[in-house]
């Protein structure tokens, strides 16, 4: 057994600290997407109490020992390279539901929860949380808060951080802290819900969180428009003019619309969910929006509905695999579809690009070998006010561009936040702006 593993043991139960030779090869598999094939950590710990939680990091503050906090393993590949890390400290087994409020509509769990399995008790009620992340069946509730991936239902329900209402968090000493609460309306203390959600386990490990949650929608239906970037840019411009109220509005590159047999060009996908009535009504209202404008309309209602959404979802998760390089980019919401058009014909109709077309927000996957291309793209995004960010990709490519390409005047404001909540770099080092 290794040193490292053997003085966490001494914290932890026996079964809390693996050493990495011991690991199954599917969770070795995982960690060596994230971190280079010369530098794994020593050892994964499984902490079964908040209380372990907290002395793993306390321990590892107090022997100067780099640690990685992290959920289930989906996106240890996200963001920059991890170095030097002494134990990678999974909540996996913390996965306990606290409180259930359901008339308050509110619901705290433990971090390590699966988003599949809350989902499941919500059911229950006719609840939901109105986030669809990467990897939903396998990403925990603290894992999608770190990563600040919220998915297609932002356009009704917006991120992350406007459906977190609390959160209990380990600081880089050790220390146990709480912030925010457990109801809807609060306004006491500092709101560190929105400053550590996104922030890659690079300021705190969360072991609770707080969610707002929503009566489940009756009925589901999603008319898709295909056609003419033109066309599905006017489109989309009445959309967001009109009356109605969808809860997603996507936009999809050619290629991505083909993988998905939605036709050769730009796709829009937008859903309704609410009241049947409601549902038939603004379904019929967008599908004679796309037929004014020459468009193609297909509508899917109730299971087909479930199905293309889980088809999309499957299509970027998978093609964010395999060695391939997979972006969070953004734009302004008016050049959404000139991007997904750029996508396709910067890096070739086998990429996809995927915009949520109220925000400008989304995801690009490719396997090109061009970094040129990637900066081409890049370019294409910073003119239009947005960025181009790589989430996972092979580790020579991370070695060779800039991963976050962020240039903005809050970099060395993210530089003070990370010396007080870490002055020793002891939570993730370099994986976030490598402000150290």
């Amino acid at each position: 057994m290794n040193a490292i593993a053997r003085e966490f043991k001494k914290i932890l139960d026996d079964d809390s600290a693996i050493e990495w030779d011991a690991l199954d090869r599917d969770t070795r598999a995982s960690f060596q997407r994230a971190f280079p094939p010369d530098s794994p950590p020593d050892c994964i710990l499984y902490p079964h109490t908040v209380e372990q939680l907290a002395e793993a990091v306390a321990w590892a503050a107090k022997q100067h020992w780099p640690v990685l906090p992290c959920g289930s393993g989906t996106k240890l590949d996200w963001g920059g390279i991890p170095r030097g890390i002494r134990a990678a400290i999974s909540t996996r087994h913390l996965d306990r539901t606290i409180e259930r409020a359901v008339g308050d509509l509110t619901v705290t769990v433990e971090a390590g929860m699966k988003l599949r399995d809350l989902q499941a008790l919500l059911a229950t009620d006719n609840q939901f949380l109105a986030l669809d992340p990467s990897y939903g069946d396998r990403a925990t509730l603290g894992g999608i808060v770190a990563t600040a991936d919220t998915g297609s239902w932002r356009a009704r329900y917006r991120g992350v951080r406007d459906q977190l209402l609390g959160l209990s968090f380990v600081r880089a000493d050790g220390e146990l802290v709480k912030a925010g609460s457990r109801v809807v309306k609060n306004v006491a203390g500092y709101d560190l819900m929105k400053l550590l959600t996104g922030s890659f386990g690079t300021l705190a490990a969360i072991a609770q969180v707080t969610f707002r949650v929503y009566p489940k929608p009756p009925t589901s239906r999603t008319v898709v428009l295909s056609g003419e970037a033109d066309a599905i840019a006017q489109a989309t411009q009445t959309l967001f003019g009109s009356a109605l109220t969808p809860t997603a509005v996507d936009l999809l590159s050619p290629g991505l619309a083909r993988s998905l047999d939605l036709g050769e060009q730009v796709a829009l996908l937008i859903r309704f969910q609410s009241i049947p009535e409601s549902v038939r009504q603004q379904g019929d209202r967008a599908i004679a929006v796309g037929e004014t404008l020459g468009l193609h309309a297909t509508a899917y209602p109730d299971d087909s509905d479930a199905a293309l959404w889980q088809q999309l979802r499957e299509q970027i998760d998978n093609g964010s695999r395999e060695g391939a390089i997979a972006c969070k980019i953004g734009v302004r919401p008016s050049a959404a579809v000139r991007t997904a058009v750029a996508i396709d014909e910067s890096l070739g109709r086998s990429s996809f690009g995927w915009i949520h077309a109220t925000t400008g927000i989304g995801r690009l996957c490719t396997h090109t070998e061009s970094t040129s291309s990637l900066r081409q793209v890049r370019s294409h995004c910073e003119a239009n006010g947005g960025f181009l960010s790589i989430l996972c990709a092979p580790l020579s490519v991370k070695t060779q561009l800039d991963i976050w390409g962020y240039t903005g005047n809050a970099l060395e404001i993210t530089r003070k936040i990370k010396q007080k909540f870490d002055p020793d770099s002891i939570l993730s080092p370099h994986r976030f702006l490598d402000p150290l």
